[in-house]
């Protein structure tokens, strides 16, 4: 097995077990646990200094899971996904199946497909959503390659993917607010 299966394949393993793990998202370098499992949460909130307010965003691999999380999904959110041609977080008006503390105070919930690499592959392997977060203490800037990851973070987590792209111009997705009218907003470009 090469490095990039064997990665993806530890970092499933370590996702089951409700643990914590710094993996490469199809964006920057972030923290990710089993969205559906609320100790980990906790755990990833903790690792973060993450304010209680603060909701995360849920990677998915396959747009058909966007109903299992959102409670209505805005007929243009369909098409917005699947023809974003660089990575997009959407936030929907009201998710649902995840624990408190995966959805905004207002019950909105941030959700990305990823479209391709690793970690489409780890959650797919998965079969449902993880949470993702940048590696990052909150209110610091969100490192924009490996080395400028805290070493308070990476002792902080179970597990870390060996794997790595050629990592030239790593940069978060652009955000995307969308109303339950199907009206929507940038929150970051």
């Amino acid at each position: 097995i090469n490095i990039m299966q064997n990665s993806i394949s530890e970092s499933l393993v370590n996702i089951k077990k409700g643990n914590i793990i710094l993996h490469h998202t199809d964006t920057i370098w972030g923290l990710a646990c089993d969205a559906s499992n609320e100790n980990a949460l906790n755990k990833l909130k903790e690792i973060k200094n993450r304010p209680d307010d603060k909701s995360f965003i849920l990677l998915i691999s396959d747009i058909s899971h966007l109903s299992v999380y959102v409670e209505n999904v805005p007929d243009i959110a369909w098409d917005l996904v699947e023809f974003a041609e660089n990575p997009l977080t959407v936030i929907y008006p009201k998710g649902k199946n995840v624990p408190n503390g995966a959805t905004a105070d207002d019950g909105s919930i941030a959700i990305r497909l990823v479209k391709n690499g690793p970690c489409k592959e780890l959650i797919y392997k998965f079969g449902k959503a993880i949470i993702s977060t940048s590696a990052n203490i909150s209110g610091e800037k969100s490192p924009s390659n490996f080395n400028e990851i805290s070493e308070k973070i990476k002792q902080a987590v179970d597990y870390i993917e060996p794997y790595s792209f050629a990592e030239t111009n790593l940069k978060p997705s652009t955000i995307v607010k969308l109303g339950i009218n199907g009206d929507f907003s940038f929150i970051r470009k």
